[in-house]
This record gives C-alpha cells, sequence and structure tokens, in this order.
C-alpha cells in the first residue's frame, strides 16, 4: 500500500534514529500483518531503555468480527479484508501478541487505531485499564478519534495522546481535537505530516504509482488537487532554499512548531531518510514565514 520497502533498510533506519536522538517509535501490529512490530523488536535490542514504544491494536486481519473496513493483500497477492474490532477480550490478546512480536514486557503507548463502532468504547478502555493496571502498558492513547469519543474513553481512564492525520494541506483536527487536547493537557501526535509523500515535491502530475499502491485513489492526490498542491510547493521552494532545506524539511518543521502538536510521526525507508528528516528539528522559521506560508495554505481551496 505504501510502495513497498527493504527489511536491512528498515532495520538501519530505526538504529539510525535512535543514534540520532529520535526517541519515539510507533508502530501497529497491521503493518506487515505483524512484520512491522517484528522488525522494530529487532532494531531495538540492547536499546529499549532509550526509546518509547507507540503501537496500536483494533484493526485486524486475522477475525471477521467487527466492521469490515477495507480489502487489501499480503505480500503473497493473498486477499485479506481489514476489519475494526476491539472487544475487551480481544484487546487483552492483542497486546500480548504485540510485547511478544516487540520482544518487550511493556507498551510505552498503547492506542486503538480506528474507532470500532460494533464495541461501547467503554468496554474497550476497560481492557486498556486493566493493562495499565498489570504494568504492560504504561499509557493509553487514540487514534483518529473525535472529541466526543475521547470524552466517552476519559469515563474509563485517563487518556494520555490523540493520534491525527494532520499536515500543511489537512489541518482539519485544528477546529476541535487540538483545542481539546490542548486544554486538557493531552499529547497531540501527527501522521501523515508529509501527506503520504506529496509534501516532498518529488511526486509530480506524471508520478508512476506502483501496483497496490492506494494513494492515487486518496483525495489529496486527485490530479486537480495535486495540481494545486504542487503549485503551493514551488511558491515556497524560495524559503525552503533560505533554511537550505528541502521541502519535506520544511514541511516536518513547520508541523511540528504549530500550536498543540506535540510530536510528528514521519516515516524512513532507510537510514539516509532519518538523517535528512531529523535535520527539520534545527529549522527555525519566523513568524513571518509562518504567515506567509498560512496565507498561502488559505488560498490552496482543495477539492476533498
Amino acid at each position: 500500500m505504501w510502495g513497498g520497502t527493504d527489511r536491512k533498510d528498515s532495520l538501519a533506519a530505526v538504529q539510525e534514529a535512535i543514534e540520532a536522538g529520535i526517541t519515539t517509535i510507533d508502530t501497529a501490529p497491521v503493518y506487515g500483518f505483524g512484520l512491522s512490530e517484528e522488525i522494530v523488536g529487532e532494531a531495538i535490542k540492547g536499546n529499549r531503555n532509550k526509546v518509547q514504544i507507540l503501537t496500536k491494536y483494533g484493526l485486524r486481519w486475522d477475525t471477521q468480527k467487527g466492521q469490515h473496513f477495507f480489502d487489501t493483500q499480503d505480500a503473497q497477492g493473498r486477499p485479506i479484508g481489514l476489519h475494526k474490532y476491539a472487544g475487551e477480550k480481544d484487546v487483552i490478546q492483542e497486546c500480548e501478541n504485540s510485547l511478544r512480536r516487540l520482544g518487550t514486557d511493556y507498551i510505552d503507548l498503547y492506542q486503538i487505531h480506528w474507532p470500532d463502532p460494533t464495541t461501547p468504547i467503554e468496554e474497550t478502555m476497560l481492557a486498556v485499564k486493566k493493562l495499565l493496571q498489570d504494568g504492560k502498558v504504561r499509557a493509553a492513547g487514540v487514534c483518529n478519534y473525535s472529541v466526543e469519543q475521547m470524552e466517552l474513553a476519559e469515563k474509563v481512564l485517563v487518556l494520555s495522546s490523540g493520534q491525527i492525520p494532520y499536515s500543511m494541506v489537512n489541518r482539519g483536527a485544528k477546529k476541535d481535537v487540538i483545542p481539546y487536547c490542548m486544554k486538557n493537557n493531552k499529547g497531540v501526535i501527527a501522521y501523515s505530516p508529509l501527506q503520504r509523500g506529496l509534501l516532498t515535491g518529488r511526486i509530480g502530475m506524471d508520478h508512476e504509482f506502483a501496483p497496490g499502491d492506494h494513494r492515487p485513489s486518496t483525495p489529496f492526490f486527485k490530479p486537480e488537487n495535486r495540481r494545486k498542491i504542487l503549485s503551493f510547493l514551488e511558491k515556497i521552494g524560495l524559503l525552503a532554499e533560505a533554511h537550505e532545506a528541502s521541502l519535506a524539511q520544511l514541511a516536518i518543521a513547520w508541523t511540528i512548531n504549530r500550536p498543540g502538536i506535540t510530536a510528528a510521526l514521519v516515516g524512513a525507508r532507510n537510514p539516509g531518510q532519518v538523517r535528512e528528516n531529523v535535520r527539520s528539528a534545527n529549522i527555525a522559521l519566523t513568524r513571518d514565514e509562518f504567515q506567509r506560508i498560512g496565507e498561502l495554505l488559505e488560498g490552496l481551496d482543495l477539492q476533498l
């Protein structure tokens, strides 16, 4: 779905990240159907105390329970249906499976991957509360939850964070989830800050996507929207050059300096991309530069 990657490069990327001072690794069971967690577990051997592991639960490929999410396929091309399911017993078992794959006895932040409309939120959170009490999980978080869903979860336990899609061109969460988290002292973890690679400037109008890559079917990659975003990137290109930065580095720097954003999750396929991403933390945008970028973004008028 993301264009594929190499196991050795992935291992080296995680190890490079740790050496560079990155302290948070976000993964999930469904990424590679367990393979991503196994790679993370292998990569952090001997360095467990240097990192916080964030993983997830509730997006299943091995059951028909819950709500069907979408169909995909494994590395051998076999069809697989993904389901949103977070029943109490299943959450407990998912945690055990993740601990085994990660090679650790605790998870720093355990997050529901997507809301499960077939299970009461209170039931799901009771399972996580038990995991907290048992010391298998150190903090509870949610992904893709609305404010109302977060409030329901908090009737059972204290949430530490909300993970949301957020980027220069996808700022919807600033209307509700981010203000809620800021008001209630919760972390905001932004995923897809590069809008799945689009904000790197490397995906032009004539880009050919590999078979199975789902990005062309998503709203931001529609030709009309892509054309507008590429035009925006041209306009901020001089700004990136002024900071001796790439467009990707500029986009990451912008994201991590937005009000309420605690961290940005940035993927890396190899050590070189890790080194490129790390430099983003040292880019200091001025107030005028933030204002100029904001003005350009307000005029984008994307059709979503």
